[in-house]
């Protein structure tokens, strides 16, 4: 599947009602397009539910629901797919980093099938034969001309070819983003157990929007704690019920030794690097199966609204 050719419809829009949606687009005078969803622009939920979508490689619906005031009184980030293989770890896992002098930024969206080179998609078997290379990045500032020039070069396409669609977790746009990899999450988890992702036929997630933070620590813990404390994720999957059960319990994030405190604290306490935390504990909170092969369902995990609301903070009631 050409995910970047899939997805090159949602960029164009982004550009065309730019205006409309509350960003920028910055075409570079030697080549590549710069989309900002919220870095120097203030961008919006629209904007926001557009750019889960491309990071999603145009295979997902991203969608606002009704809050369940039982986690968090706000709304819920909801993510359906019936191509979760492809959609997720072929798109919008962040299994790129892109570094030029100052800045860093890990790269997600269908550029990495292009690029390929990581154990994730070879063992998927996803490749991408598309001419363009469309990217997303989590980062607070635009990124300068030498990473497209990068993403050029790996990815083996010309410069005006490349996209790159960037958003700091301190915007609307960033937030949505992030919080709409719940059924992500729960995939990766699931591929480091060694549970064959070609099994899940379809996923449907669900995470708390969270305050915009002001600063980027606290952005990325809220983002974080949306999924880690209060996202469900549902896998419809084909396999035998026994395999279910064996890997099953060990996905929620409560399985995790970092599991307990908002993410801004564990993050601290790792001196800000993110390789020092366990990586077990980026998974949603529950996570429910449902075989089509037998007809039985099974739910592992809990939600915990106590983290939340430390992480988020009080809501003032008027």
């Amino acid at each position: 599947m050409n995910l970047n050719i899939a997805t090159r419809p949602l960029v164009e829009r982004a550009e065309h009602d730019a205006r409309s949606l509350r960003i920028e687009s910055h075409r570079l005078e030697e080549g590549g397009r710069i989309l900002d969803f919220g870095c120097r622009t203030v961008g919006g939920i629209e904007a926001g539910l557009l750019l889960a979508k491309i990071c999603l490689g145009n295979l997902a619906a991203v969608e606002l629901a009704p809050a369940d005031r039982g986690i968090w009184p706000s709304p819920l980030v909801m993510v359906s797919t019936d191509d979760p293989c492809n959609a997720c770890m072929g798109s919008q896992y962040a299994g790129w980093k892109l570094a030029s002098d100052s800045f860093f930024a890990m790269g997600s969206g269908p550029m990495r099938a292009k690029r390929g080179n990581e154990a994730v998609l070879d063992a998927l078997a996803i490749q991408d034969a598309s001419e363009c290379a469309i990217g997303v990045l989590e980062c607070d500032d635009l990124p300068p001309p030498s990473v497209l020039r990068s993403v050029a070069e790996a990815c083996r396409v010309s410069l005006d070819q490349v996209t790159l669609c960037v958003a700091p977790t301190r915007s609307i746009a960033g937030v949505i983003q992030v919080v709409a990899r719940s059924v992500e999450t729960s995939l990766h988890k699931l591929f480091e157990l060694g549970f064959d992702l070609r099994s899940i036929v379809s996923g449907h997630g669900s995470a708390p929007m969270p305050p915009i933070a002001v600063d980027f620590v606290k952005g990325i813990g809220r983002t974080n704690d949306a999924i880690l404390y209060g996202g469900h994720v549902t896998l419809w999957v084909s396999c035998d019920d026994s395999r279910i059960q064996e890997v099953g319990p060990k996905v929620p994030s409560a399985t995790s030794s970092d599991y307990g405190q908002p993410f801004a604290k564990t993050f601290k306490a790792y001196d800000y690097d993110f390789y020092k935390v366990d990586p077990g504990l980026f998974s949603p909170a529950m996570v429910t199966f449902v075989n089509l092969k037998t007809g039985r369902s099974f739910r592992y995990g809990n939600f915990n609204p106590e983290v939340l609301q430390e992480s988020f903070g009080e809501s003032v009631e008027g």
